[in-house]
């Protein structure tokens, strides 16, 4: 699986600031269901299992000051965690989105938005897909990494 990056979030990073300023503040939900085919697609019927934030406060999160060899972690001093609200056997984690904790879902060019599979061995990194509805899903270790993106 490969991350995907919004229209939006894109546009801001090259003509407006860091993809630390667009993504502090934001919530990292995890969803069952088919993964939109772009991180501008609208949601559709995914289930939201839980939303991610600091201490699963509600507050959004924020990545380290300074980003290393093209690598922003999220911010160490931070406890990244979601009460799980729905789940199961019949709804596995599928994929996630860090977003607005406004961000409605629906199709959008102008969202900042970054999405990717999760489970063991993909984009974001948890033990079990199968979550347990009223647990807490911690979220111990989150990067992004910029590619290297020649001229042409």
């Amino acid at each position: 699986m490969t991350i995907k990056t919004s229209t939006g979030l894109r546009n801001y990073v090259m003509a407006s600031g860091s993809l630390k300023a667009a993504l502090d503040g934001y919530v990292l939900n995890i969803y069952a269901g088919t993964e939109p085919a772009t991180a501008d697609a609208a949601l559709g019927a995914a289930t939201l299992l839980t939303t991610v934030s600091v201490g699963g406060t509600g507050t959004g999160v924020t990545f380290a000051s300074a980003a290393a060899d093209g690598v922003l972690q999220k911010n160490a001093s931070e406890a990244w965690s979601g009460t799980i609200v729905a789940g199961g056997e019949s709804l596995p984690a599928v994929f996630y989105r860090l977003q607005a904790p406004d961000d409605t879902g629906l199709a959008s060019t102008m969202a900042r938005r970054v999405q990717g599979g999760v489970g063991p061995s993909r984009d974001l990194k948890i033990s079990s897909t199968t979550l347990v509805v009223g647990n807490e899903q911690p979220i111990d270790s989150y990067y992004l990494s910029w590619p290297y993106m020649p001229g042409v």
